[in-house]
């Protein structure tokens, strides 16, 4: 399974309503990825909790170790992060397995 989400899967991207989520580009793109789009009503931010909860990690457990020079330095360090957060980081939400490990634990258990 590695990395790779089924062709017959349809993530859900949570969004706001920002301008910058409803551009065409970018709403083709996420389809074109069999994504499903999912946008919260106005003044709702809890579709975006979860997303919230992961920029918070991402700024107390790394960001705030760094003196960020610049967008690339940022860029290169936010992309750190998330390798480590989705390929090394355990928790307890996903049965001490990592992010990618409880997906691939939850679509081989649906798939059977």
């Amino acid at each position: 399974l590695k990395n790779k989400i089924p062709t017959e899967f349809s993530p859900i991207m949570h969004s706001d309503q920002g301008w910058h989520y409803q551009l065409p580009y970018y709403t083709s793109e996420l389809k074109k990825m069999n994504f499903k789009q999912s946008m919260s009503r106005k003044g709702n931010c809890l579709d975006n909790a979860p997303i919230e909860s992961f920029f918070s990690l991402l700024k107390r457990e790394y960001l705030n170790n760094f003196e960020i020079k610049n967008i690339e330095m940022l860029t290169k360090l936010t992309k750190d992060y998330l390798d480590f957060f989705n390929n090394h980081r355990i928790s307890l939400k996903t049965k001490g397995m990592t992010p990618i490990e409880y997906r691939n634990h939850s679509i081989k258990n649906h798939l059977i």
